[in-house]
C-alpha cells in the first residue's frame, strides 16, 4: 500500500516541502530509504522499527521502501523519524490517510516511541503557514516557537501513540495558543550597566557612536583596562528590538538548534563572543549542509572578538562579505545557502605582543619589528570595514578608587534611539536602517560637507593615506556624530572627531 506524508527540511534559513513516500510491498523483509539521505536519515531506520515495536505496534515483515521528495535534494536531521514512522503505520491501515491531509509532521524519535525536539521548527511552521498546512504535529518542546505563527495549529506530542490516537480520533487534543506579544513586551533586563564603568570617558563616547550609528568598533589598549567590559555592556544601550526582528534573531537559533527548551521568542539582542581558537567553519557557519556560524548567530547584535590578532587569518578574511553586505553565502558541491549577518563588529587587541606598549605603568619588551608584525596579522581590507579605531589606556588608581559612578546605560540608550529615530525617517522605506549601512548615493546626499571639512579630509588623507572606503567610513561616522547633536548639517568638529576615531591609520608606532 502507498501512502504520502508531509514534513519539511531546511537549507540555510529557507524551508522547504518534503512529501515522505511510503510503500510496502510483496517480498523479502528490507527497510530501504532513498531521495538523498544523509547518514541520519538512513539510520533512522533501526530508531523507527524499535519506537514502533515498543510503542506496541507490528512493524511490517514485507519490503518497505521510503522516499523522500524532491529526490534531487539532499535530507539531513532526525526531523524525518516521525513522519516515516506514521506513514509505516498508516499504510498498514492503523491510520486512515484522510487524517493526514492537510498535516505536517515533524519529530525525532526515541526507541522507546517518545518524541525529542528537532531543528528549525519555526521556520518549517512559516512555510507550513504559506503552504496551506492547517496542522501540524511536532515535538513537545519545540512547540512554544511553532505557536508563534499564525494560520496553522501547532499539536506538541511526547509519543508516537500519542499522535497514532489524536489521527484516529480517540484522543482529543488542542492546538497551543502563545500570545507574541504579550510575550514580546516582557521587559529586557541586564545584570550589567556602564555605569559600573569608571575611567575610559574617551571609550564611552565612541562607544555611543557606534551604538547610534551601528558601526563597528576596534579597541585597542593594554591587558585589564577594561575592553572586555566595555563591549559586553553594548547590548545595554542598543535600541529595543522589533517584533519583527526578534523573529528574524528565533529563526536562525532555531536553525542552529540552540534554542533553549520552551523558549519562544528571543527578545534582547543577541551577543556572541567566540574564543580566538574558533574554526572558520565555526565563525562563519558551514558543513556538509551548511549551518549557521557565530557570526549569524550575532545577527541584529553583536558580534565580540576579543584578541582581534590572534585569530585565524582566514576567518578574519571571511568576515569581509557579511560586513559589507549584512549576509553570507556558503557554497558546498550540493547546496548553497545563505544566512543574515547584520551585526556590529566590536573587537579588542592589545597593541603588541606584551600588550604594554605605550602603558604608563608598565614597560613594553617587544622590538618595533615584533609590535608591526603583531598589528600587521590583521588584514588592510578588514581594517577599512571597521569604522572605529580607539585607544583604550589603563585606569589610573585614583579613578578606580572613586565612589562616583559613571553615566547609566539607560540615559546614555535614550540618546542612541533618539539618534536612531532620525536615521529611519531619513532613509524611510529604502530598507536601510544605520548610517553604517549607507550606499553611496545615500552618502553623496546626507553628508555633504562645507570647505572646511573638505580641508580637514584632505588633510587625513595625505598624512593617513586613507582608502576610499575608509574616508566614506569617516563620513558615515561624522553623520551619526551630527545625529546624536541633533544637527541636520556635518560641521568641521564632527568631522574631525570622526577622524580621531582612526587610531591604526595613524599608527601606533
Amino acid at each position: 500500500m502507498f501512502i504520502k506524508v508531509l514534513s519539511m527540511s531546511v537549507i540555510g534559513m529557507e524551508s522547504y516541502p518534503v512529501s515522505v513516500e511510503v510503500d510496502i510491498s510483496q517480498g523479502l523483509p528490507q527497510f530501504a530509504t532513498v531521495g538523498l539521505p544523509d547518514a541520519s536519515v538512513k539510520e533512522s531506520r533501526d530508531r523507527i522499527k524499535a519506537a514502533i515495536k515498543n510503542s506496541g505496534y507490528a512493524f511490517p515483515r514485507n519490503h518497505v521502501t521510503v522516499n523522500l521528495a524532491p529526490a534531487d535534494t539532499r535530507k539531513e536531521g532526525t526531523g524525518f523519524d516521525l513522519p516515516i514512522a506514521v506513514g509505516i503505520l498508516a499504510a498498514q491501515e492503523m491510520i486512515a490517510q484522510t487524517s493526514l491531509e492537510k498535516c505536517l509532521f515533524l519529530g525525532e524519535l526515541s526507541l522507546d516511541g517518545s518524541i525529542k525536539g528537532v531543528r528549525g521548527v519555526l521556520p518549517a511552521t512559516f512555510k507550513a503557514a504559506e503552504e496551506g498546512i492547517r496542522a501540524i504535529f511536532v515535538p513537545e518542546e519545540n512547540a512554544a516557537e511553532g505557536a508563534m505563527v499564525e494560520g496553522v495549529f501547532v499539536y506538541g506530542v511526547k509519543t508516537l501513540p500519542e499522535v497514532v490516537e489524536i489521527l484516529v480520533g480517540r484522543q482529543e487534543a488542542s492546538p497551543l495558543s502563545v500570545d507574541a506579544a504579550t510575550l514580546f513586551q516582557t521587559t529586557d533586563s541586564y545584570d550589567i550597566d556602564y555605569c559600573e564603568i569608571k575611567g575610559q570617558k574617551q571609550a564611552l563616547r565612541a562607544i555611543e557612536v557606534a551604538a547610534a550609528g551601528g558601526h563597528n568598533l576596534l579597541m585597542i589598549g593594554p591587558p585589564g583596562s577594561g575592553k572586555s567590559m566595555l563591549a559586553r555592556r553594548m547590548p545595554t544601550i542598543l535600541p529595543d528590538l522589533s517584533f519583527e526582528e526578534a523573529i528574524e534573531i528565533t529563526k536562525v537559533f532555531s536553525v542552529a538548534g540552540l534554542l533553549n527548551s520552551g523558549q519562544t521568542l528571543m527578545a534582547t539582542r543577541p551577543f556572541r563572543s567566540p574564543h580566538h581558537s574558533i574554526s572558520d567553519a565555526g565563525l562563519a557557519g558551514g558543513g556538509q549542509m551548511p549551518h549557521p556560524g557565530e557570526i549569524s548567530l550575532a545577527h541584529l547584535g553583536v558580534l565580540f572578538l576579543d584578541e582581534l590578532p590572534e585569530f585565524k587569518r582566514n576567518a578574519l578574511e571571511a568576515l569581509r562579505q557579511p560586513l559589507e553586505e549584512g549576509s553570507i553565502t556558503i557554497t558546498r558541491s550540493a547546496v548553497t545557502a545563505s544566512f543574515p549577518a547584520r551585526f556590529m563588529l566590536v573587537a579588542a587587541m592589545n597593541p603588541c605582543p606584551c600588550g604594554y606598549f605605550g602603558d604608563r605603568g608598565r614597560a613594553c619588551r617587544c622590538s618595533p619589528q615584533q609590535i608591526r608584525k603583531y598589528q600587521g596579522r590583521i588584514s588592510g581590507p578588514l581594517m577599512d570595514r571597521i569604522d572605529l579605531h580607539i585607544e583604550v589606556p589603563s585606569v589610573k588608581y585614583a579613578a578606580l578608587a572613586g565612589g562616583r559612578e559613571g553615566e547609566s546605560s539607560a540615559s546614555i540608550k535614550k540618546r542612541v534611539e533618539a539618534s536612531r529615530a532620525a536615521q529611519k525617517k531619513r532613509f524611510g522605506s529604502s530598507g536601510v536602517l544605520t548610517n553604517a549601512r549607507m550606499t553611496e548615493k545615500q552618502i553623496q546626499a546626507h553628508c555633504a560637507i562645507d570647505e572646511e571639512s573638505h580641508r580637514l579630509m584632505e588633510m587625513a588623507v595625505e598624512k593617513l593615506g586613507l582608502s576610499a572606503r575608509a574616508m566614506n567610513r569617516v563620513l558615515k561616522v561624522s553623520r551619526t556624530i551630527a545625529d546624536l547633536e541633533g544637527r541636520e548639517k556635518i560641521e568641521p568638529a564632527h568631522v574631525a572627531e570622526a577622524i580621531q576615531y582612526r587610531s591604526l591609520d595613524r599608527g601606533i608606532i
